[in-house]
């Protein structure tokens, strides 16, 4: 082991140089329409010991229940696909055993941090006040000379090509491996 590495405590592993996120769980919304409440979509991945353990993507009933036309230009989603899928307390309890007090990392964590606290406070549910960490923030320090900090870019700039843009597991997918090289 090279002499830089230091001390593991808790998902992070401390060296003289930085900390390399070792768990973790990249988060990814798509909303409905301009209510912060109203997920349409969820893609979770998880990373345990620097690598990809579950990922997890589910269609979700938003709240309120309309789409506005940009929203669904950007991702494709449309209130016929969610119709029938179930609403976001039914998705939650099924994510909440995966990350399991994991620290969550979002590629814009201002939105997807106030998404998760608008759809808790909409659905009146205890928030566990959930540590978030962004990459994009990040990736700000790591790549200062990039031509921008969208996650597309960034991820290829980490080696990892962005198939499905606005897709909630695809973005999950790029962020975490964006979190796995600078986090």
């Amino acid at each position: 082991m090279p002499r830089s590495w230091r001390y593991l405590h808790g998902s992070m592993l401390y060296t003289d140089l930085f900390v390399i996120m070792l768990n973790f769980a990249a988060i990814d919304f798509e909303t409905a329409n301009n209510e912060r409440s109203s997920v349409c979509s969820v893609g979770i991945v998880v990373v345990r010991g620097g690598v990809v353990t579950k990922t997890f993507y589910s269609l979700i009933q938003p709240e309120p229940n309309y789409y506005n036309y940009w929203c669904t230009r950007i991702h494709g989603i449309t209130q016929e696909m969610t119709n029938d899928a179930p609403v976001f307390p039914v998705v939650w309890r099924q994510i909440e055993p995966i990350i399991q007090q994991l620290p969550l990392v979002a590629h814009n964590k201002a939105f997807d941090e106030n998404v998760l606290k608008a759809v808790f406070r909409c659905y009146q549910m205890d928030y566990p006040d959930y540590t978030f960490l962004c990459t994009c923030q990040a990736s700000r320090k790591a790549f200062p000379f990039a031509p921008d900090h969208k996650l597309d870019t960034v991820a290829e700039i980490c080696g990892y090509h962005l198939n499905r843009h606005h897709h909630a597991l695809a973005d999950a997918e790029a962020c975490a491996a964006i979190a796995i090289q600078i986090l």
